[in-house]
């Protein structure tokens, strides 16, 4: 098998999984019990707290874990809601890119008199400050915009849209879920108010995610525990998922520049190879082309528009042959409508049905990425030839 599909989930790493064993099997005591052997746990999450810090270039007392980037995306849009309502800031502004937890975390509020403006990407794919100071107003409360999109790839303008909430005096959360591992997040530079990370996006556990917080005056979203995480998510403490979160967050930290470089590498890579192994040795002549982003910008991101083949379609046969690539958003992949992401850049149904992503890690070679692009145009060959004898041309 050949994994292309690294936007929706990695490989664990070895050095992870041996960190959590110990304590699924050894020191499997409650970090909220009194006794050394609880203790023991308490310990471990707080030097993972330290590590999963370094990710955001904050102190460890505003990391709050989670279960994922879902579960922290609802806890700030919804811890804000009372905040909100009280200060008469009932407007938010979301990138229409933004990841489904987001966007639906947002429409949650609606029923309590929010009412919310989705901004759109220029044409590079990118939202920019300007794009969102036109849709910031007096009762602006919050801006939300992912640092790289899930499925395009596109690194938004965080740095000058942060200015702009801070010279404005609007809270500014990112999600930074794709970003993590490949771009310094630094909430200090950006000036972030909130950020959501996921373990298992950086070759960590799945289960287990963080927020930055940096204002701790936000309601929790899970009752039951008024201890844990600052009193703002009550349940028993994923130990070992926190453990393997904070080794993959240092390993991730400590070769920033290493994963970005290399990922990208492989996406020109997978790009020169496709277009050789086409008919007509050219992106463009051969009816293929970017959403978004280009082969050269940076990232392990890239999504294609194919004409005449529906995604799913080539998704499926890819799998026949031992290729995992995506139609869109792992979060959405069992819907029939066709991505926003997309829609949202312009396309019509048609080429956002038409698109694939294909996404890169640090475990893929070289080797397979050109064999993978071999196969890929064969596909595309073979499912434009059904194509055309279905509608008579041959």
């Amino acid at each position: 098998m050949i994994y292309l599909d690294n936007a929706a989930t990695t490989q664990i790493a070895p050095e992870v999984l041996d960190a959590m064993m110990p304590y699924l099997q050894e020191n499997y005591g409650n970090a909220g019990t009194i006794y050394s052997f609880g203790r023991k746990s308490a310990a471990a999450i707080q030097t993972a707290r330290e590590e999963v810090s370094h990710l955001f270039g904050c102190t460890p007392e505003h990391v709050i874990f989670t279960s994922g980037g879902s579960e922290g995306n609802n806890m700030i849009i919804k811890g804000l809601r009372d905040k909100l309502l009280h200060s008469g800031k009932t407007h938010l502004v979301l990138s229409a890119t933004e990841h489904d937890s987001m966007i639906r975390a947002a429409e949650s509020l609606i029923k309590d008199g929010f009412y919310i403006t989705y901004v759109k990407p220029d044409t590079n794919g990118r939202i920019t400050a300007g794009i969102v100071e036109d849709a910031i107003q007096d009762d602006t409360g919050l801006v939300s915009v992912m640092f790289a999109n899930n499925e395009t790839g596109a690194v938004n303008d965080i740095e000058s849209i942060g200015k702009l909430c801070k010279q404005r005096s609007v809270m500014f959360h990112s999600d930074c879920v794709q970003a993590a591992g490949q771009y310094m997040i630094d909430v200090e530079n950006n000036n972030l108010d909130f950020v959501t990370v996921s373990s298992h996006k950086i070759h960590g556990p799945k289960g287990v995610g963080a927020v930055y917080v940096r204002d701790m005056d936000i309601e929790p979203l899970i009752h039951g525990g008024n201890e844990q995480e600052h009193g703002l998510r009550g349940g028993t403490e994923n130990v070992a998922g926190v453990v393997g979160f904070g080794v993959a967050a240092g390993i991730a930290v400590n070769h920033l520049a290493d994963n970005l470089i290399y990922t990208s590498s492989l996406k020109q890579l997978f790009v020169m190879e496709l277009t050789k192994d086409l008919p007509y040795g050219n992106l463009k002549e051969s009816g293929v082309q970017f959403n978004g982003y280009t082969y050269l910008d940076p990232g392990k991101v890239l999504n294609l528009r194919i004409s005449g083949v529906f995604g799913e379609s080539l998704v499926l046969m890819l799998d026949a042959m031992g290729v995992c690539v995506s139609a869109g958003s792992a979060c959405r992949s069992m819907e029939a409508a066709p991505s926003h992401v997309l829609i949202a850049h312009g396309l019509t149904d048609e080429e956002a049905r038409s698109s694939v992503r294909i996404s890169f890690s640090k475990y893929n070679t070289r080797e397979e990425v050109t064999r993978a692009a071999s196969i890929m145009a064969g596909c595309i060959e073979a499912l434009r030839a059904a194509q055309g004898e279905e509608n008579g041309e041959y």
